[in-house]
């Protein structure tokens, strides 16, 4: 690392990232130790990992990811239904795909993001599974970009420049379509089903909102059913150096105090 000897330097390069970030829809930093992507048309920030469950699971064994999550959720409250009328429910084991691919239910899904706020996952605990603003069924919506809360349809269509199978008037989309991430913002994408926080209507609360990451499909799914998951934060997650880094830079601002007393002696 270059040690700072001056100010102009330093401020011709924080002018120079403001620059080069002034227009970037989607940013990838670090936060805490962990790669992050900051959407500054959602204003929200995602975790790189797009399937970090499954990571964890690689990394840390089943089991053991599984029992940690359990232990700091045990049960899930939602919108009490026919099939769940006290609108508790007790989750198990069964919530993961046991294949171990990162796949799980909704009720699985709402457990892991407690549990990345339980440990403070890249320095947060404010982690949300992402939400539906407009409940329509379809590609694309005729709200995308105007309206806070259509993350994975605004990550999808907007940031990613991803296609549908169908436009927004139901015509089918002439070459390839389905989530493309060209400049690799995120990785371990993959074209399937992802959650969202938002339940269905009132006459089945046993559904759940999701987004089809193979073709641009908006729609619902069964709670029970196994889908994948995306976390994201409100706003930017503060950038927290390393200690490391910190201990550079100490020494840089060191050598700079050196410097000035030198001159000015």
């Amino acid at each position: 690392m270059q040690l700072i000897t001056t100010t102009k330097p330093l401020l011709a390069g924080v002018m120079f990232l403001v620059a080069t970030h002034a227009h970037a829809t989607l940013t990838n930093y670090t936060a805490s130790g962990q790669e992050v992507v900051y959407s500054s048309v959602s204003n929200v920030t995602w975790t790189k990992d797009a399937n970090l469950l499954g990571s964890m699971f690689a990394s840390q064994g089943f089991n053991t990811v599984v029992n940690a999550i359990i232990a700091a959720s045990p049960t899930i409250t939602h919108t009490p239904n026919t099939f769940n009328p006290s609108g508790t429910y007790f989750l198990s084991s069964t919530d993961f795909r046991s294949n171990g691919n990162g796949s799980l239910t909704w009720f699985g899904a709402i457990a892991f993001i407690n549990y990345l706020n339980s440990i403070k996952y890249a320095g947060t605990s404010q982690w949300r599974l992402p939400t539906v603003a407009t409940l329509t069924r379809g590609y694309n919506t005729s709200t995308n970009g105007t309206i806070a809360g259509d993350e994975l349809v605004e990550l999808f269509y907007s940031e990613l420049g991803s296609k549908g199978a169908f436009d927004i008037d139901g015509n089918r989309t002439l070459g390839r379509y389905g989530i493309s991430d060209p400049d690799q913002k995120f990785e371990n994408v993959r074209k399937d089903n992802f959650w969202t926080n938002t339940e269905a209507n009132s006459l089945s609360f046993d559904m759940a909102w999701r987004l089809d990451a193979d073709d641009g499909e908006q729609g619902s799914s069964l709670k029970a059913n196994y889908n994948f998951v995306c976390a994201v934060s409100p706003g930017r997650i503060a950038a927290v150096p390393e200690p490391e880094s910190v201990a550079m830079l100490l020494l840089g601002l060191g050598v700079v105090a050196g410097v000035v007393r030198r001159r000015c002696g």
